[in-house]
């Protein structure tokens, strides 16, 4: 049996994970660990909803903060970083308590990467020429090559299928292939992965407000702190909703109220991925709320005792 043990707290955008993240680590002394692909940025903080550190109740967070926006971080990276943390975590007595919303960021933690080929910037370029020539071009080349990566993997999800296609391509093996062998699982962990299902209309009307807030107190403000430090609007994070539309606003392609528009329906609709993401990821136990309520607090509370109970039996 696992000596130490993780809590996973899995779910959408918007879904309360940070409170309900906070409210398990200050139970059973308890250190956050983040997974979201954007809190990792330094100076997004508006359009991340990020905790500011004193809204953090004392409790430490880790992999917050930690990169320059345009600093390259990939999911390996992120595994590598996030075993050392939950390592040092367990070794002070205390349970990782790991919350965020970027699924394969999870997945790298847990269940290892395949060893596949470094970045080849290159044929990045030529696959992004290519899609700006005629998008959807890159997803129907991933069914030619993978048809099961392809099936898998969201048609707007560009990073994913660029990433696919630079495997088959440089490997000369379909994606899928290669990561059936040489994954490298965490090892000596017992893990509870904990989601949040909120409803869905509920969610989506918590989301549309939650954009238009940021857009009123800070967010046009902050993407013209962040480009005045010298940093393009190419870096990888303005390619996040709101902060892509933050920056169309700011370069006269978008009015604001147009900006809020395309922002509130494409957070939507990357919610609804990662519910779909979330549905596919084996072991989850899910809670239909968010997790702020706090009858959703004691449940989960509950779950997490009779989890590490069994663990001392």
């Amino acid at each position: 049996m696992e000596d130490r043990k993780v809590i996973a707290i899995l779910g959408p955008t918007g879904s309360g994970k940070s409170e309900l993240a906070l409210s398990v680590a200050a139970r059973f002394a308890g250190e956050v660990v983040n997974c979201d692909s954007l809190q990792v940025y330094r100076y997004f903080d508006v359009g991340t909803a990020k905790l500011p550190p004193e809204a953090r109740q004392g409790i430490t967070h880790h992999l917050i903060d930690i990169l320059d926006p345009d600093q390259v971080f990939t999911a390996g990276d992120y595994a590598r970083l996030g075993r050392i943390v939950l390592d040092e975590i367990s070794t002070r007595g205390h349970l990782p308590v790991v919350a965020g919303g970027t699924g394969f960021y999870l997945r790298a933690l847990i269940d290892g990467l395949a060893p596949g080929p470094q970045r080849d910037q290159a044929l990045r370029d030529r696959l992004a020429a290519r899609e700006r020539r005629k998008s959807g071009s890159l997803h129907r080349l991933l069914r030619r090559f993978d048809p099961e990566a392809a099936g898998r993997i969201h048609p707007r999800d560009l990073p994913k299928i660029t990433r696919a296609l630079e495997v088959c391509l440089v490997t000369r093996r379909p994606v899928t292939e290669l990561f059936e062998h040489g994954r490298d699982a965490l090892g000596g962990y017992g893990i509870l992965k904990i989601g949040l299902s909120p409803p869905r209309e509920q969610l989506y009307e918590k989301l549309d407000r939650r954009t238009r807030q940021m857009f009123e107190t800070g967010l046009i403000e902050e993407v013209r702190g962040i480009l005045s430090r010298g940093f393009a609007a190419a870096v990888k994070p303005f390619e996040s909703h709101g902060y892509r539309q933050a920056v169309q606003f700011l370069n006269g392609e978008l009015k604001l109220d147009e900006a809020v528009f395309y922002a509130q329906r494409n957070t939507r609709h990357y919610a609804k991925r990662q519910m779909t993401w979330f549905r596919q990821e084996p072991g989850m136990e899910w809670f239909s709320g968010f997790g702020g309520d706090t009858q959703i607090q004691q449940a989960v509370g509950d779950r997490v005792s009779e989890f590490l109970a069994l663990s001392h039996n």
